[in-house]
């Protein structure tokens, strides 16, 4: 009988269990990742290849501007023939850390390039920059301020309401005189 009971095995009882919730947790965790990885992953890069597109569009744009009206202005010409050249550069396939053609690329200092390249185009072309990246973050709506009732009062200030919705509606102050 001594020998089918394992005293070792009840002394790491905790710990057993523990290391199996583990590797399963590891498990399962590792799947979701990857998943929410792939989703987060098509959605910057889809955000990264609108701007591209935006900015190779510009471009063009400007480039068949220029040739159509036959004006040969160099520095805007040069800044559109180097702004369409460094998105060629951009990859259009996932670069692999082993393929020694993408080992040196860095991507986010290309990008920079890519934008600073396109505000110089503007600026030579006197148009103001339509930066996509710092548009997107100025979407969401600054938040209420004043009640849409706010009614102005004697002395011709406006009354601000409260954000919350109260049960009973505040005092007005007595005067100068406060009486607590």
């Amino acid at each position: 009988m001594a020998d089918e009971f394992d005293l070792e095995s009840l002394v790491h009882l905790e710990q057993t269990f523990y290391d199996t919730g583990h590797e399963d947790g590891f498990a399962h965790g590792r799947i979701h990742g990857l998943i929410e990885g792939r989703a987060l992953g098509r959605e910057k890069g889809f955000e990264m290849w609108e701007e591209l597109g935006f900015y190779q569009g510009f471009a063009r744009m400007w480039q068949a501007i220029y040739t159509k009206q036959g004006r040969q202005d160099e520095r805007a010409a040069h800044h559109s023939k180097h702004l369409l050249d460094l998105i060629a550069q951009f990859p259009r396939v996932n670069p692999s850390p082993s393929d020694p053609a993408f080992a040196a690329l860095d991507i986010p200092k290309l990008f920079r390039q890519i934008r600073s390249r396109y505000k110089a185009l503007c600026s030579t072309l006197g148009v103001r920059p339509s930066l996509r990246a710092a548009a997107a973050a100025e979407t969401s709506p600054p938040p209420p301020a004043v009640k849409d009732d706010a009614q102005p009062e004697e002395d011709g200030a406006m009354e601000v309401g409260s954000v919350w919705k109260l049960e009973s509606q505040p005092k007005k102050p007595l005067g100068p005189n406060l009486d607590f």
